[in-house]
């Protein structure tokens, strides 16, 4: 195997990371107005994720890092091309993060609920464009023969990568239900998982649409195994919600993701951007790559961080990792 190859799968295996634990961190974001009844209970909310959400996105620094480091013209016509939903998403970021980090300054109750929106909205709307984005690199966008973008914003707006969005929309909802049953206690608890059995059904119908889709479009047989188990394992999820057993339907939920990113990436090899205009032109694991050199350089600091990473990033799971309720909340909030 080539080190370019050996890049893509990294970089494959980074996006899936940041799917499955900004996932729930969207998820659990969302649910602040689908789940909580009160204020109280929104913070109890916002705590599950409070002491991981922005370790989580040391995933997403990575893996456009990587891209960067590993595939400059990927980069440069992914972040072209959409530069307008990469823009938002930034934004979002941002302001997520400002969130977090400001609901509690100031008592008053309308700064709360204002930075309580916040956090609502941004989950919402990056949740979807992750899906719209990465539904649009599996589709293939007009790339010219100078491998840049030739297509406009509403290009981006088609059926398959709409779809993409309400699919990511749906699961990292679902998933972050999942993640709520797992991690609080009390009668929120009791409602995540009755609301985790609801959207179960909309989401199974959603994946399974958009996959069989990916699969008809640009799959091969290695994507079709991976299409069948994120399909079963999303159903397994629904089951073990139903059956009281959070741990094993949060792991499930999680196999999911894991296993329909890991479809994408699958249908798309070698291939990093189709070009729908011409075959030709598509950026591919090797015109889009790093010099040889520079590959093996990045190598060897990847394979000294991320270990690092890594452990740390455990460790934190581990120290925070007991349930919360509405009980654990100072009345200060």
């Amino acid at each position: 195997m080539e080190l370019h190859d050996v890049w893509f799968v990294l970089i494959a295996v980074l996006w899936i990371g940041y799917f499955f634990l900004e996932g729930f961190d969207f998820g659990v974001g969302i649910l602040t107005k689908l789940l909580a009844r009160n204020r109280v209970e929104k913070r109890v909310l916002i705590n599950t994720i409070g002491p991981v959400w922005d370790g989580n996105e040391v995933w997403l620094i990575s893996a456009v890092g990587a891209t960067f480091a590993a595939f400059p013209e990927w980069y440069a016509t992914l972040l072209s091309g959409f530069y307008l939903p990469v823009l938002v998403i930034l934004v979002c970021l941002i302001v997520r993060g400002v969130a977090f980090e400001y609901r509690h300054k100031r008592d008053e109750e309308q700064w709360q609920r204002n930075w309580e929106n916040a956090i609502f909205w941004t989950s919402l709307v990056l949740a979807v464009l992750w899906g719209v984005i990465f539904g649009n690199i599996v589709r293939g966008l007009k790339i010219d023969a100078d491998l840049e973008y030739a297509g406009s914003l509403w290009d981006l707006f088609n059926p398959y990568a709409v779809l993409g969005g309400l699919v990511t929309l749906a699961l990292f909802t679902f998933h972050g239900a999942v993640f709520t049953g797992l991690k609080t206690v009390g009668d929120i608890r009791e409602r995540a998982g009755q609301l985790a059995q609801r959207l179960g059904l909309v989401t199974v119908a959603l994946v399974t649409v958009f996959l069989l889709w990916t699969q008809v479009h640009r799959g091969n047989s290695e994507s079709l195994v991976a299409m069948v188990v994120a399909v079963a394992a999303l159903v397994g999820a629904i089951g073990a919600v139903r059956a009281g057993r959070e741990g094993w339907s949060f792991a499930l939920s999680g196999v999911t993701i894991v296993a329909a990113v890991a479809m994408l990436f699958l249908a798309l090899f070698p291939n990093v951007m189709p070009s729908s205009l011409n075959a030709d032109w598509s950026l591919t694991v090797t015109n889009a790559s790093s010099a040889p050199y520079t590959l093996k350089i990045i190598t060897w600091c990847a394979a000294i961080a991320t270990p690092l990473v890594l452990l740390y990033q455990g460790w934190t799971y581990w120290v925070f990792r007991k349930r919360i309720g509405t009980q654990h909340i100072a009345d200060a909030h």
